[in-house]
Parts: structure tokens; sequence; C-alpha cells
């Protein structure tokens, strides 16, 4: 198990060696010391391997994954797993702002909190957020999950296109054009199966979610509808 210790090498040095493993490689699984809250940690990755980070993590970490499992052993900063493709990136800490922005794909999970803009813009990628989330969450949300065990900030789901949003918790506002939807059992099958994926079967289900989506009314322009744009 290959170990890097970041008080003595640098961020850059540590994605070169990633970005170079082969897809056969029999290194999968690395283990990462002192990240101290670096940025741009285990980015780019393209391998089925696993990284673990032994702490907190910066701005970016795990950002254009595909195929990798990165865990972060403590926080992340803004943009963790942002334009995520595929693979799992788990943060078993707190993630600040705009957690997920633009994934396409894989699994995001959150043990903790995740700041305003969660999902902001997702094209396919599934978020698990174990507690709550902030204002302005799946903002310009295209398409995928974001699943919510805790609460839900201000202006949730504001201008959502066709992404789907499971909150347990309370809701404070929704933002324009997104409304509560029915949870039909297609709805309880897809979260049944997330969930299970986040590893919080054993704590929720699918019942106790409430859906929210858009009422597309935003999709074209309409005079009567200018004040919500």
């Amino acid at each position: 198990m290959p170990e890097v210790d970041l008080a003595t090498t640098p961020v850059r040095e540590l994605n070169a060696a990633l970005h170079a493993l082969a897809n056969d490689t029999n290194e999968t699984l690395w283990r990462v010391r002192n990240p101290q809250g670096k940025h741009a940690l285990a980015v780019g990755l393209d391998t089925p391997v696993t990284v673990e980070i032994d702490g907190h993590a910066g701005y970016y970490c795990a950002g254009m994954n595909k195929r990798a499992t990165v865990i972060v052993h403590g926080n992340a900063g803004v943009g963790v797993a942002e334009n995520m493709m595929s693979g799992v990136v788990r943060v078993e800490g707190d993630a600040s702002q705009a957690a997920g922005a633009t994934g396409r794909g894989g699994l995001l999970v959150v043990e903790g909190n995740a700041a305003a803009r969660c999902g902001i813009s997702m094209k396919g990628i599934d978020i698990v957020v174990k507690g709550s989330i902030g204002p302005m969450s799946a903002f310009m949300a295209q398409a995928g999950n974001l699943v919510v065990l805790g609460d839900a900030g201000e202006n949730l789901g504001d201008s959502i296109y066709e992404a789907r949003i499971f909150v347990r918790g309370s809701v404070k506002s929704l933002g324009a054009d997104c409304i509560e939807t029915p949870l039909e059992d297609k709805d309880r099958a897809l979260l049944k199966d997330i969930i299970a994926k986040a590893g919080f079967s054993q704590e929720v289900k699918p019942s106790e979610f409430r859906r929210y989506g858009s009422a597309r009314r935003l999709y074209h322009f309409h005079v009567d509808h200018a004040d919500a744009y």
C-alpha cells in the first residue's frame, strides 16, 4: 500500500503518481498522510483505485473523478467531487460549498453537513448527505439525484430541470420553479438503491422522504412568469 506524506511531498507529485497508474495496477490502495487542508488532492483520477486521505482536504478534492474511490477522513473544502464522472467520493466530515457541482455521474456521500449550493448544476451524479444542506442547493440541477437525510436551506432546487431531490427533514423554502411532487413506487425503489449504496439503509426508509422536482414553467420564457426569471 503506497503511502504519501504531504508534509514532505508536493501535491503535484502525488497527483502525477496517481495519474501514471495503469488500469491493471496492483497498487490499488493509497493512503495520503498530513493533507493539512491542501487543495486539489486526488483530482482527475481515471483508474479503479482507492485513495484514503487521513485528514481535512481543501478545495476541489477528487474533482473530475472517474472510476476511483476517494475517502476523506475529515472535512472537505469548496467543490469536492466537482465535475465527477464516475466512481465514489466519501467525505466522513462536513463539505463546504458547491459539493458535487456539475457532477455527471458516480456517487458522492457526505456523512456530515454540506454548505450552500450543494449539487449546483448537477448533470447525473447521485449525492447523499447524511446531515443537512445549505441554501441554493441543486440550483439549475439538470439530472441526477440529491438525497438529504437532514434538512434543506432556502431556495432549494431554484431553476431546477430534471434532477430529483429527496429530503427527509424540513425545507426552509423552495426556489423558482421547484415544487413538491408525489413520491411514487419508482421513486421509493430508486431511493432504496441509492441509500443502500451510500451505506445508510439501516438508518432510514424511503417512505420517510419527500420528493421535489421541476414544475417546468421556466423551460421557455413566458411573459406571465417574467418575475420568476
